[in-house]
C-alpha cells in the first residue's frame, strides 16, 4: 500500500477541517482496498458476518448518497445496492459484483455529496427531508460519516491484515 492521504490540517476552520477529516478518511477506505484483487476485495470477514472491503465500497456508497443526496440535498433517490426487500444487499451481494463499478460509483457518490455539502451556506444547515422523524445539520451529517468511515475503516484494517498481512494507519 502507498500511503499518499492527504492529513487534515492541525489549524483551520471548522468546516475546513470537517471536509479534510472526511476525505481523509475516504482515502483510508480506499488505500486499505489498495493493490488487491476483485477476488480478495470480496473475502468475508469471520462467519458469521458478510463483511468484506468490497462490501464496506458499496456500503459507504449508499451511505455517501443517503446523508447527502437524500436527506440533505432532498433527492428522491432509492439505495444502490440495497432495497427494503435485501437491506444488507451491499454486503451480501458481492460474490459477482464488479470491484471497478463499486468504486466508481463510490467515487460518483463522494463528489454528489461534495457538490451537495458546498451548496450549504453553513454547518447549520439543516436536512431538507427527515430521518425517522428528526432533521439534521450539515454538521451533524459531517461528524456523523467521519464516525461512520473510521469506525469501518478499522474494519478494512483488520480485513486488509488477514488478506495480505499489510498493516498501517
Amino acid at each position: 500500500m502507498t500511503d499518499t492521504r492527504t492529513d487534515p490540517p492541525a489549524a483551520a476552520g471548522e468546516r475546513e477541517t470537517l471536509r479534510a477529516f472526511l476525505d481523509y478518511h475516504r482515502q483510508t477506505l480506499a488505500l486499505k482496498c489498495e493493490g488487491l484483487t476483485e477476488e480478495q476485495l470480496r473475502l468475508r470477514s469471520t462467519p458469521p458476518s458478510s463483511m468484506s472491503l468490497l462490501g464496506l465500497v458499496r456500503h459507504m456508497a449508499d451511505v455517501e448518497r443517503s446523508w447527502f443526496r437524500r436527506r440533505l440535498a432532498g433527492e428522491d433517490l432509492g439505495g444502490i445496492y440495497w432495497s427494503d426487500d435485501d437491506p444488507d444487499g451491499e454486503f451480501d451481494n458481492v460474490d459477482t459484483a464488479s470491484a471497478e463499478e463499486a468504486f466508481s460509483t463510490w467515487q460518483g457518490e463522494i463528489e454528489h455529496a461534495r457538490a451537495a455539502e458546498a451548496a450549504c451556506a453553513d454547518l447549520d444547515a439543516m436536512t431538507k427531508t427527515a430521518r425517522q422523524g428528526d432533521h439534521y445539520s450539515l454538521r451533524w451529517i459531517m461528524l456523523h460519516m467521519i464516525e461512520e468511515y473510521a469506525r469501518h475503516n478499522g474494519h478494512a484494517d483488520l480485513m486488509r491484515e488477514r488478506i495480505d498481512g499489510a498493516t498501517g494507519e
